[in-house]
């Protein structure tokens, strides 16, 4: 193999990236502007969710959209005048809202989010990292087992993949799940999945694992790339140039500038993700907890009950909105009525979503350079696994997988 290779993005993309390349005695670098850990992959819902394989654009989306956007209950919001640089994504987007597209989307998820307890194990298992990993349930909390029906083609692509529901109501419900209120009715929890305790501080510990296992991170700024003729042969950093041979790209939504220097135009859009942390809490869920008709996911975590799922579009320049930070608490204090908390901590970042919903992973043409981002809301959940997935493409040692369905050539 050549001499180096140079991973931009220190989320859990590219540490996972880093550690298998470490593994199969690759040379390293990891850059980012940050530190490990502390950007998208700081702010999620830390649940490792193995059945989350179905896309948002199902079936009947474009019909319900509208009122989505404009009922100041649901949450899902849009910055107005973000809409026209929006419009040509958003009609990609709403373009795989049919059945064959999602059956198509869904069974290219499946492997790399099916199989997320196992490859966080795999990855962290006998490292500093491994205590932040909890095997648990994952619940879907319904008002009423009607509103459950209501998704059954949701949930008949998850069976198909091997996800079958434990369903509860009535006193067996409040007896496995105590803290929901009474307007959560009826329960599927799927077992066999399992949540971070948290996310920042794992990402962390695993870069940290990075470095004992002889990689090198270097906090710095991404300028450019050289090209010795079609492949790639140095990143310019704010630091100097770095020679490489090969070049992997896990800079989620801000990997659109680097991926259209090589030749491809990126249909990727910021699912603008909100979460509140309510610090050193009781009377919340004992194990994760995703309420349907609010769209977050409740998990307990070391710092208190992290509530996490409100989306908003309006770009990467804005900041946060009030608006999803007041829907979300609403949902939450609805759903458990007895919480207590010492302090409540708010955080918005970037979610890296394609128009198509899957994540770009594989090699661009012939240039040495490979793509690793595009995960949407599921990038905690499928790291591991697309980390593994292209630390063997970079070393020449590939899985017994189909990758085309994530080829960054789709959009070229």
């Amino acid at each position: 193999m050549g001499d180096q290779v140079v991973i931009i993005g220190a989320g859990i993309v590219g540490v996972a990236t880093g550690i298998w390349l470490r593994r199969f005695d690759v040379p390293v670098t990891i850059l980012d502007r940050g530190l490990p850990g502390q950007g998208t992959s700081f702010g999620n819902a830390g649940v490792l969710a193995a059945c989350a394989m179905v896309p948002v654009t199902t079936p009947g989306l474009l019909r319900k959209a509208p009122g989505m956007v404009v009922n100041p209950d649901f949450p899902l919001f849009l910055r107005w005048g973000y809409l026209p640089r929006l419009l040509p994504w958003l009609m990609k987007y709403m373009s795989h809202a049919n059945d064959a597209e999602t059956r198509r989307i869904a069974a290219a998820l499946t492997p790399i989010v099916s199989d997320s307890v196992a490859q966080h194990h795999a990855l962290a298992d006998g490292t500093r990292a491994a205590p932040w990993v909890q095997d648990s349930d994952y619940s879907f909390a319904y008002t009423s087992r009607a509103a459950f029906e209501a998704e059954h083609y949701t949930w008949a692509l998850r069976e198909e993949a091997g996800f079958v529901p434990t369903l509860r109501d009535g006193a067996e419900m409040r007896a496995y799940e105590p803290a929901l209120g009474p307007e959560i009715r009826f329960l599927a929890t799927m077992s066999d999945h399992g949540y971070i305790r948290d996310p920042g501080g794992y990402v962390a510990a695993l870069a940290q694992e990075f470095l004992s296992l002889g990689g090198v991170i270097r906090q710095t700024e991404v300028q450019d790339v050289e090209f010795s003729d079609t492949r790639v042969s140095a990143v310019l950093t704010g630091d100097g140039r770095i020679a490489c041979d090969r070049l992997v790209i896990a800079t989620g939504v801000w990997s659109t500038p680097l991926m259209k220097k090589l030749g491809i135009r990126v249909p990727l859009e910021s699912e603008r993700g909100y979460h509140i942390v309510f610090e050193r809490a009781s009377g919340g869920p004992h194990s994760p907890v995703m309420v349907a008709h609010g769209k977050f996911a409740a998990t307990p975590m070391d710092a208190g009950l992290r509530c996490a799922g409100v989306l908003e579009f309006g770009g990467l320049d804005a900041g946060p909105s009030r608006a999803p930070f007041e829907l979300l608490r609403r949902h939450v204090l609805q759903t458990f009525p007895d919480l207590q908390f010492q302090e409540e901590v708010e955080w918005m970042g970037h979610r890296p979503s394609p128009s198509d919903s899957l994540p770009l992973i594989g090699e661009i043409g012939q240039t040495g350079a490979f793509a690793a981002f595009g995960h949407q809301h599921i990038g905690l959940t499928a790291g591991p696994k697309t980390g593994r997935l292209v630390a063997g493409l970079v070393a020449g040692r590939p899985a017994n997988l189909d990758l085309r369905a994530y080829a960054p050539g789709r959009f070229a």
